[in-house]
């Protein structure tokens, strides 16, 4: 069930293929602030889950996030998502990231509840256009 205050979490180690100079977002071997955000949307989708529908998946469509420090290799990052809102398809989310120090960033999250062959088709319809 899609309930406000479901939550969920995904985690990940920083190592040499997630860091800014790895994904050329940045030059230091530091959690790189775009594999934060891919780790946020994990949590999500993990949150929703058990909560879809054969055929269904969803999409994020919005994102706002800070990155507020920075995390070393080998540090764990912990993302946290949280249901704030559900409006029919859409639900919203606040999103957390964290270090063994602390909170490395946080934010907010929209994503839509899809069919996912639909959605696909649509996709590649649009190589057609």
């Amino acid at each position: 069930m899609i309930a406000i205050g479901k939550t969920d979490t995904a985690q990940t180690t920083v190592n040499e293929t997630n860091t800014a100079h790895a994904v050329s977002s940045g030059s230091l071997d530091v959690f790189a602030t775009p594999m934060m955000i891919a780790l946020m949307e994990q949590a999500t989708c993990a949150v929703l889950a058990d909560c879809l529908e054969l055929g269904q998946t969803s999409v994020g469509t919005k994102i706002s996030v800070e990155h507020t420090a920075a995390s070393p290799l080998e540090m764990e990052i912990t993302a946290t998502a949280t249901i704030t809102a559900v409006n029919g398809r859409v639900i919203d989310f606040d999103i957390t990231a964290s270090d063994a120090v602390g909170e490395i960033g946080k934010g907010t999250h929209t994503r839509v509840i899809i069919d996912a062959e639909r959605l696909l088709t649509k996709a590649q319809a649009r190589l057609q256009s």
